[in-house]
């Protein structure tokens, strides 16, 4: 899995300009856009991967590309209210224009999945890297490339799920095992209560021919890590990101260091083995 540009000549210190074609409030705290940059040119990146995101006068952040490298002309950013560049963000009106740097970083590679199940773990935002490759996979051109595909994702509560259209297409899906679940019942809710763990023991995996992909908050991964470990997962077959430890996207502020790798170069995507030992990691 090797990170990827969008063109050996880019320039990856210099934002490229585009433009905000459609916003889309998620929920209370996220709201995803929809970008194009003006000269036209695809994003051109990797599932998993990121891109800086700039606002002229306020600053940068790191954010996930959400969308799946199979749609062109276009990519998705889903950005939560967290911060000073995040909350102008937020502020901006369909048409508005921000700087883009990237895309950075080693993403999922789908061609090591060929020919084998995937189980999508995701938690809370988890989905939005997460969202990138589930599409890819399921798109018509790749669904015939792998096996059994199983989603697993946990909220809070229901009014945290992200993608609610995407869900329900899912859910409606023959070739899709799709399962949700929230962490505590609110009035009205049917589904499954509990934290995502509790949707794994029910599940028959068949576990050599089997890759987990995990995305979701760092305390979510040491419970995931042992419910697989019960089902017999091979270490070498579960894939994670820690997008949550992205920073400048070039390696040159030391912030995304876990021991001797770099987030923002190495990762954020890496094999558990790559990083089981390293505290800061898990």
């Amino acid at each position: 899995m090797q990170a990827t540009t969008l063109e050996t000549s880019t320039n990856i210190y210099v934002p490229q300009i585009a433009e905000m074609i459609s916003i889309v409030q998620c929920t209370a705290m996220e709201k995803l856009f929809r970008l194009r940059f003006l000269d036209g040119h695809d994003l051109g990146h990797q599932p998993g991967q990121f891109v800086e995101i700039s606002l002229f006068g306020v600053g940068e952040c790191p954010i996930s590309v959400t969308s799946s490298p199979t749609e062109r002309g276009y990519f998705d950013l889903c950005i939560r209210k967290t911060g000073k560049v995040t909350d102008a963000l937020h502020k901006l009106p369909v048409g508005s224009k921000v700087g883009i740097r990237g895309p950075f970083g080693r993403g999922f590679n789908p061609d090591e999945m060929k020919g084998q199940d995937i189980l999508f773990i995701g938690g809370g935002i988890g989905l939005v890297p997460m969202r990138s490759l589930i599409n890819y996979v399921i798109h018509p051109t790749y669904r015939p490339n792998y096996r059994n595909i199983t989603i697993l994702y946990g909220a809070k509560n229901p009014s945290e799920f992200l993608f609610p259209e995407e869900m329900e297409e899912w859910r409606n899906r023959k070739d899709i095992d799709f399962r949700i679940t929230v962490d505590k019942a609110v009035p009205g809710w049917q589904g499954n209560v509990g934290v995502i763990t509790t949707l794994i023991p029910p599940l028959q995996l068949d576990a050599l021919h089997t890759f987990c992909v995990i995305v979701g908050p760092p305390i979510m991964y040491k419970f995931v890590l042992i419910s697989l470990a019960d089902k017999n997962i091979p270490e070498d077959k579960i894939i994670m990101s820690l997008e949550r430890q992205m920073k400048c996207g070039v390696g040159k502020c030391g912030h995304c260091a876990i021991g001797e790798y770099y987030c923002c170069i190495d990762g954020p995507v890496f094999k558990y083995p790559e990083v089981k030992h390293i505290k800061e990691a898990l």
